[in-house]
């Protein structure tokens, strides 16, 4: 991997591991320090390797550095080190003998605990996910917006307010108890399923797919299926899901790097492993007597690994939409709905079903009409497509809508 591209890989990677054991090191506090030691690391490698060329192994020169960063700010900064060091049980003498453990094991627990720490019920359930997405997951202030579809001001003025909330209620960067950890494990899924999802779709960055974030999430989530207390059936359940979608990573874009729509893809593409590992999740997912969205999704996730076109496969994806509208409304699994309702009933009752949604400042909506229209309206169909690629913000977008006009 070329530097030009291997620096902003090892940030999405490495910046989030490097905070939270630094963050769990100088406590909740002292949040700011440890992004700005993390994002010092980074600077200094981008200024060095550009003269001396790459060190024989990057990562742990990131390590190394960021190790030292520390223990020098521990040593120079006699205010922090005055506010510290009662937690630390160290003199400020002792700094440089201390241990910045960078292990992976120590890595994994100081994410997972950040993750619950940043899920702290004193704050409102939206901070609680920018925190996380922000902090642990390496969100730029942009993608959170999106995610909330707010603006940028409102984000920025939220994590302030949660942060300082944070302190204000000395919250430890630790496993809670069982107790409060079901109580925290809802946010933290829903941050992962975020996470998960502005890979899997992203209209902050233009690009067809963000494989490296749609990983990381699944990665947290099988960290959180080896730990006996969150190893929950919606935890199983969720990364089903994450596996049966990432199982079609490869037939999603082609060669030029375009987006290739479901029915168009080519299905000896598909990552059967993958898909496998989803149906094993899934069945661990089975105990228990709860269901959640994320059972639902999966289990209309995994109808879709199975490309052929069958009255079965449309009935149950269409009675899963409709248990999940019922558990938890939404107005794009409504819309996807309709879809599954085009297959299964007919495309009249989709089209009055769509139509009653009314999202017309939806692009999809508009996308999902003129898809609906094709065979029974060329001119409404060709007039939705416009509609929809006047509401698209992405390339990728345009172009999937423009090839959809062209072909009418």
């Amino acid at each position: 991997m070329e530097q030009n591209e291997l620096i902003p890989h090892l940030f999405r990677t490495e910046y989030r591991k490097i905070t939270a054991v630094l963050c769990k090191l100088f406590g909740i506090d002292h949040i700011e320090v440890a992004e700005d030691l993390a994002s010092e690391t980074f600077l200094l490698a981008v200024e060095t390797w550009s003269y001396k060329g790459l060190p024989e192994n990057p990562t742990a020169w990131l390590y190394y550095v960021a190790k030292n960063k520390a223990k020098n700010h521990l040593n120079r900064d006699s205010i922090f080190t005055s506010k510290i060091t009662t937690d630390l049980k160290l003199s400020s003498q002792g700094f440089e003998e201390i241990e910045i453990d960078l292990s992976e094991k120590n890595i994994t627990d100081s994410q997972l605990q950040m993750l619950f720490a940043l899920c702290h019920p004193s704050i409102p359930t939206e901070a609680q996910i920018g925190l996380a997405l922000r902090i642990l997951c390496g969100f730029g202030i942009d993608e959170i917006a999106d995610a909330f579809l707010t603006n940028k001001e409102t984000v920025n003025k939220r994590l302030f307010r949660a942060k300082e909330k944070l302190r204000q209620e000395k919250v430890k960067i630790e496993f809670p108890r069982r107790a409060e950890i079901d109580k925290r494990l809802d946010v933290v899924l829903l941050t992962l399923y975020l996470l998960f999802s502005e890979g899997y779709y992203s209209e902050s960055e233009d690009k067809v797919l963000r494989k490296d974030l749609c990983f990381e999430a699944m990665r947290i989530t099988h960290l959180l299926t080896e730990n006996e207390q969150t190893n929950q059936p919606k935890v199983n359940a969720l990364l089903a899901l994450m596996c049966f979608h990432a199982s079609r990573f490869d037939a999603r874009k082609d060669e030029s790097g375009e987006i290739i729509l479901y029915q168009d893809q080519d299905e000896t593409l598909w990552n059967q492993e993958l898909v496998q590992k989803g149906v094993c999740f899934f069945k661990e997912a089975s105990r228990g007597d709860k269901l959640s969205k994320y059972h639902l999704e999966a289990g209309i996730a995994y109808w879709h690994t199975i490309k052929t076109d069958t009255k079965e496969k449309w009935e149950n994806i269409l009675q899963l939409y409709n248990r999940l509208l019922q558990l938890q409304y939404s107005p794009i699994a409504a819309l996807n709905r309709t879809y599954a309702l085009s297959k299964a009933n007919g495309i009249t009752e989709a089209i009055t079903e769509a139509e009653k949604l009314n999202l017309t400042g939806n692009l999809f909506y508009f996308a999902l009409l003129g898809e609906l229209y094709k065979s029974v309206d060329k001119q409404k169909a060709k007039a939705h497509f416009e509609q929809a690629y006047s509401l698209a913000k992405t390339k990728t977008d345009r172009q999937v809508i423009r090839k959809q006009i062209e072909n009418l």
